[in-house]
């Protein structure tokens, strides 16, 4: 299972802030993974070195909807299923280039402030 398992990052700010300040990744992985295996599936893939791993499974909300047919409504109701996260947090120095288009992005972006910002400034000097 290490060298086939997926490992799909999660996308979101949370996950993102812990990448960039604890040096930690989340990644979803399927429900039977246990932390060795994550780990060297990890260690495989990326080729990081991995310093812990920690698991926990967000279990499936119950979800329905409303069915409406032509005479008749009725309530249809069904579980999502079970989610399974990984933490896993590299040795220094380490880093996974999850979100690198989103560093590259910021990157762009703070360049574009600091030039509207001079010539905002080149600007009020002009006034006076």
């Amino acid at each position: 299972m290490d060298k086939t398992m997926a490992l799909k990052p999660r996308m979101s700010e949370k996950s993102y802030a812990l990448s960039q300040t604890n040096n930690t990744y989340v990644f979803d992985v399927p429900i039977t993974a246990n932390k060795l295996q994550v780990e060297k599936a990890v260690e495989k893939q990326f080729d990081v070195t991995v310093k812990t791993v920690r698991i926990s499974i967000l279990k499936g909300k119950d979800a329905r909807s409303i069915r409406i047919g032509s005479r008749t409504r009725s309530n249809v109701s069904g579980l999502r299923k079970n989610v399974k996260k990984a933490y896993v947090t590299l040795v220094e120095g380490n880093t996974i280039p999850v979100f690198a288009a989103l560093d590259e992005q910021q990157e762009k972006i703070e360049k574009a402030e600091a030039k509207a910002e001079k010539k905002a400034k080149k600007a009020k000097k002009d006034e006076k």
